[in-house]
């Protein structure tokens, strides 16, 4: 008599590497905290990964304000890792894509957004600039 194994279940879809750069940590103030590079403009699918990956010094982030007008709607607030985040998009030309984190007794860091469609080729001159602060 031949058996067979039962299917094995489908393993879940891989999430594309999170690409985010932080600036060095430094006691001078900085205009830009670091560089955020997502896959898409889909807030609700990008910002968990981003949250799940940022230091912890940095605390819970409760505020998140996206600026640019390519972002998806999103609602005025979700639950990532089981915590309420606000959100918040405006739209300040002629100012370049940015994301501002808050968490209430912890500070505000701002990171510039590398429109997801960018090259590698480009984007790479771009954080750079970014993290040297010449931004």
């Amino acid at each position: 008599m031949i058996t067979t194994a039962p299917p094995s279940p489908p393993s879940p879809p891989t999430r594309p590497l999170l690409r985010l750069r932080l600036a060095p940590h430094s006691a001078l103030s900085r205009r830009l905290d670091g560089v955020w590079w997502p896959h898409s403009y889909d807030l609700l699918a990008e910002l968990p990964q981003l949250l799940a990956a940022l230091p912890r010094a940095w605390g819970h982030i409760s505020g998140v304000t996206v600026n640019g007008a390519a972002w998806s709607a999103a609602p005025g607030r979700m639950l990532v890792a089981n915590q309420v985040v606000r959100l918040r998009k405006t739209v300040a030309a002629p100012a370049p894509d940015t994301v501002v984190l808050l968490a209430p007794g912890h500070g505000r860091w701002d990171l510039l957004v590398v429109p997801p469609g960018t090259t590698e080729e480009a984007a790479e001159p771009i954080i750079a600039a970014a993290l040297s602060d010449r931004a």
